[in-house]
């Protein structure tokens, strides 16, 4: 279940004028957080962000599930689920919601260390041309507003001075 805060910072953001995607981030990033303090575990760092993104659904964001050829049907099927059931606002089952935590518990939580996040996230962002890599980076430049995009700077400046120092 998520917790209040993460479904108003959602909330804020859908306000904002965010894409769902980025409302379903504040999902994926409470879950990992979980996972990084020991409240369970997961598989793996595509796990925890699986359950990130259908917490995300359950609680009504507008996050459309994948297409058909995109990922395996039952996690098209899941998703799918997951989306209708947040759109109804229907209240999740008590004895459903504690089998998934104490199955979870039993899992490992260095799905979500530094190591595996990063392996991750190298892995997603290959599978993207470098068309698609550039105008991602292009897009987030546009969106960030200038004090982000001078403090985001300022940032890479000190990283690159720190690697050829």
């Amino acid at each position: 279940m998520p917790e209040n805060k993460t479904i108003k910072k959602a909330q804020r953001d859908k306000r904002e004028g965010k894409s769902p995607g980025t409302q379903a981030g504040e999902f994926v990033h409470e879950e990992i957080k979980k996972i990084q303090h020991g409240k369970h575990g997961a598989r793996s760092a595509k796990q925890a962000i699986a359950i990130g993104l259908s917490e995300a659904r359950r609680a009504g964001v507008d996050l459309k599930p994948p297409e058909k050829g995109k990922t395996s049907e039952k996690t098209r099927k899941s998703a799918e689920q997951a989306y209708t059931k947040g759109q109804r606002h229907e209240p999740v089952s008590k004895t459903r919601s504690q089998a998934r935590q104490h199955a979870l518990e039993k899992e490992p939580t260095s799905s979500a260390s530094h190591t595996a996040l990063s392996r991750q996230a190298h892995a997603a962002a290959m599978e993207r041309t470098a068309a698609e890599r550039s105008a991602s980076a292009r897009k987030a430049s546009r969106t960030k507003g200038p004090a982000k995009r001078s403090a985001a700077a300022k940032k890479a400046a000190k990283t690159r001075a720190k690697h050829y120092a």
